[in-house]
């Protein structure tokens, strides 16, 4: 099968799904001849034109309402904000428009738009570009989250939210952008609230998101030449969660470490611990559940102090260990 880099993935899903409905188009600041801020819109306004590759002016809110308002008229809008910490600019235009409207109308009335944007860190954008702030907007009904950490998955995820006649937040790590796997060239969807299995193992559970899974993973192969045979699950949706996944998982296994880049209070890890502790997985704990996440500070410039500030491999085998280490009672 070929290979695709997760951006690549990201532009064809969208290709391909504007070649089939004429209703989608796509906002945002920059995202005509330039590309966009990371380039993923690149080549997309020669094929498909202004009137459906629109460069808008730097609001926000603006933007967020301008897609909201087409996608009550029945258009299907996908909006790039150039980096997700500028969501907080348009949390009315989101949380009290898009995510209500639909229940507010009774059903009358959809807002079927995606906003796609870039988040985490590891590029030295520092403190206001550099933010993983995904816990806030899973925390509204009405709001769907994604989080792809895969080439395969960007794609069929993406898709899915595109068809979805809610509004979808769609969050694309930066530094998985580069990354590259293999991506069917045909169409695909991937539904949403299904989590994959990325590893399998029977000693310990690791829930990881976005560019986490791919440091639980490698944490997993150092840890497999000691003997420990973790497993990996990525929920890959945040709303709607695949809870049944994570919880066979961890009757499986009896141990549950929970690894987000986000800052760890208040994060989406406490929402997945609460989750098993409140399930029938709970009684096959042998040990407390482990969060491993970002500290509470910003984002840091300086790429060291960037790097201390969230979760790394040596982080997460650390975490591990701990928790073999531990026992309930």
């Amino acid at each position: 099968m070929r290979e695709l880099t997760y951006l690549e993935a990201v532009r064809e899903a969208m290709s391909q799904e504007m070649r089939e409905n004429n209703d989608i188009f796509i906002l945002g600041e920059d995202i005509g001849v330039y590309g966009g801020a990371f380039g993923v819109t690149r080549g997309m306004i020669e094929e498909f034109g202004p009137e459906r590759i629109r460069n808008t002016p730097i609001s926000e809110s603006g933007i967020t309402g301008a897609a909201v308002g087409s996608a009550l008229t029945g258009m299907r809008p996908i909006l790039e904000l150039q980096f997700s910490d500028f969501i907080t600019i348009a949390m009315d235009q989101l949380v009290n428009q898009a995510a209500k409207l639909r229940y507010m109308y009774g059903g009358k009335a959809q807002v079927p738009m995606v906003l796609r944007t870039p988040a985490g860190s590891g590029t030295g954008a520092a403190a206001q570009h550099s933010q993983s702030l995904e816990a806030w907007v899973a925390h509204v009904p009405g709001l769907k989250v994604i989080q792809p950490s895969t080439a395969y998955d960007v794609k069929g995820l993406l898709k899915a939210a595109i068809e979805d006649d809610n509004p979808v937040i769609f969050y694309e790590h930066k530094l998985l952008y580069k990354t590259k796997g293999e991506v069917p060239e045909e169409s695909y969807s991937i539904p949403l609230g299904k989590a994959d299995v990325k590893r399998e193992g029977k000693d310990v559970t690791i829930v990881a998101t976005a560019i986490m899974v791919h440091k639980a993973l490698e944490a997993a192969e150092n840890l497999m030449e000691e003997g420990i045979d973790v497993e990996v699950v990525d929920p890959r949706t945040l709303v709607p969660l695949d809870l049944d996944t994570i919880v066979d998982s961890v009757k499986k296994t009896s141990r549950l470490v929970v690894v987000h880049e986000a800052v760890k209070r208040g994060g989406y890890g406490g929402e997945i611990a609460s989750a098993v502790a409140e399930s029938e997985a709970f009684d096959y704990l042998d040990a407390p559940v482990k969060r491993l996440g970002g500290k509470e500070i910003p984002i840091p410039y300086n790429p060291d102090l960037e790097k201390a500030t969230v979760p790394q491999v040596e982080d997460i085998i650390q975490a591990v260990k701990e928790t073999l280490n531990k026992k309930i009672g």
